[in-house]
């Protein structure tokens, strides 16, 4: 099993990757820079809106982001808001692209 990195260590070097695929995004809410989990909200900009989480996939031994809502974006805001009730050491990156570009199904980025 690997060894995964420290959240704060995953965030900068996620947004570090958008920023070279000029896509904008930037941290929403910081959590624990050592434990926290993340979360990655999508905007496109256009009223709608995706959040993601890492869960683990038992059939391939693997994490993998998945939706936990999407739709109008002020009901992915009240998910994500939920969740930080939830776990005050969470993460929060919003990504702003138009055309949906998030990067999390690039290698890398399930660790």
């Amino acid at each position: 099993m690997a060894t995964r990195l420290a959240a704060g260590v995953w965030v900068s070097a996620y947004l570090t990757r958008l920023r070279l695929a000029d896509i904008p995004a930037f941290v929403v809410h910081r959590g624990d820079a050592t434990a926290g989990a993340v979360m990655v909200k999508l905007n496109t900009l256009d009223g709608r809106a995706a959040a993601y989480q890492r869960a683990f996939n038992l059939m391939e031994d693997r994490r993998d982001w998945t939706v936990l809502a999407e739709g109008p974006e002020r009901e992915v805001d009240a998910a994500l808001a939920r969740q930080r009730g939830f776990d005050p050491d969470l993460w929060v990156i919003e990504v702003e692209d138009r055309q949906g570009r998030t990067l999390l199904d690039e290698p890398g980025l399930s660790d």
